[in-house]
């Protein structure tokens, strides 16, 4: 059978894509067709370059064509990625696509943890990627990047001063902690640190990103509220750990998010410090705070697991050295917050897509 552009394509729009349940082709995703006596080359244009399913995808391509025109056949894909958003450009962070809160109902579970090393994993999969360290009485991410004397610089545009944000292992970052440093105590009222996180998001050059992850202190206050009525989110990400108390708190946290005016879409739980691994026995699990808590939370409240971390000693040792695990390919929960990164991704691809994210889930 004569190889045609119209006989491969017909056969790529028998492939759908697995999460937005769509074919390739009216998913105007296949790209730069070739076919030539040498072969088929061709681009598959992701929605995210953290994509857990490009392999899948790949294949599913390839069977595709092969069943058509025989196994002979020399099949190229490439794969290329387009991160996709909801927002429309406007005057508040106009070159960011997508915006996405980390919040937590209770303190200690370990939430900045969590977001440098997501940050960090997106970033590493090709994305470009800021945070904001909202939680301005306890700042920890210049700690965690290992940028604690930094100072954002400022520049000067149409008689404006804008802050530069730091820039450390390809984040873009801003927090209260480069202004304060060393033991200064930040001892501010609700509107000033509302007023603080205002000017992270207006009065900074962030340029072009493709994810803005917000780290949001513990609880509900005026700097949950300042957000939502500052900038449309693309959804929010809830951090506890398994044991009951921690659980009471995150749930308050995902009903908060439900409530009006707020109503921001959750994007799914990440259980923290879900067991303990010791360095010396790297195969054994001790659920020290409890056993499937976040997982089984997210199931009640109809939202996707995203993930869970476990609680080892190089977690801790890497984020006081300022160079997040995630960074460290040689250490097994490194490839945890790979995993979350790429949950958290498709979440919002789907998102994106107008797919209702309580008719998917995820379990690592």
């Amino acid at each position: 059978m004569q190889i045609t552009y119209e006989g491969v394509m017909k056969a790529l729009s028998r492939v759908e894509e697995p999460d937005l349940k769509k074919d390739l082709v009216s998913l105007g995703m296949i790209r730069n067709l070739e076919v030539s006596p040498d072969g088929i080359r061709f681009t598959v244009q992701l929605t995210t370059p953290a994509c857990p399913l490009k392999e899948v995808i790949r294949k599913r391509c390839t069977d595709a064509i092969e069943e058509d025109f025989g196994t002979t056949v020399k099949i190229t894909v490439d794969m290329s990625a387009e991160v996709t958003s909801q927002r429309e450009s406007g005057p508040v962070l106009p070159g960011v696509k997508n915006i996405v809160a980390i919040a937590s109902g209770k303190g200690g579970v370990g939430k900045s943890t969590v977001t440098s090393n997501l940050a960090l994993a997106l970033a590493r999969n090709g994305a470009k990627v800021g945070l904001i360290d909202a939680d301005i009485s306890g700042p920890s991410i210049p700690t965690m990047f290992g940028v604690e004397e930094e100072n954002p610089r400022v520049v000067v545009i149409d008689g404006k001063n804008y802050l530069v944000p730091v820039e450390k292992l390809g984040i873009k970052l801003l927090s209260i902690g480069f202004l304060a440093h060393g033991d200064q105590a930040v001892v501010w009222r609700g509107p000033m640190m509302s007023s603080a996180l205002k000017q992270f998001i207006t009065d900074c050059q962030w340029g072009e990103l493709d994810y803005l992850l917000i780290d949001l202190p513990p609880g509900t206050s005026d700097i949950h509220l300042t957000l939502v009525q500052m900038v449309p989110l693309t959804g929010a990400v809830v951090v506890t750990t398994p044991q009951r108390v921690a659980l009471a708190d995150a749930a308050k946290a995902i009903t908060m998010f439900g409530q009006t005016p707020i109503k921001v879409p959750v994007l799914g739980v990440v259980e923290n410090m879900a067991y303990f691994t010791p360095a010396e026995l790297p195969d054994k699990k001790y659920y020290i705070f409890g056993h499937d808590g976040g997982k089984n939370m997210a199931a009640r409240y109809g939202l996707p697991f995203l993930g869970e971390i476990p609680l080892v000693q190089s977690v801790r040792e890497a984020g006081d050295g300022g160079v997040p695990i995630v960074m460290h390919e040689d250490e097994p929960v490194s490839q945890a917050f790979s995993r979350l990164a790429q949950s958290v991704a498709q979440q919002i691809a789907l998102r994106n897509a107008g797919i209702s994210i309580e008719e998917n889930s995820i379990v690592s």
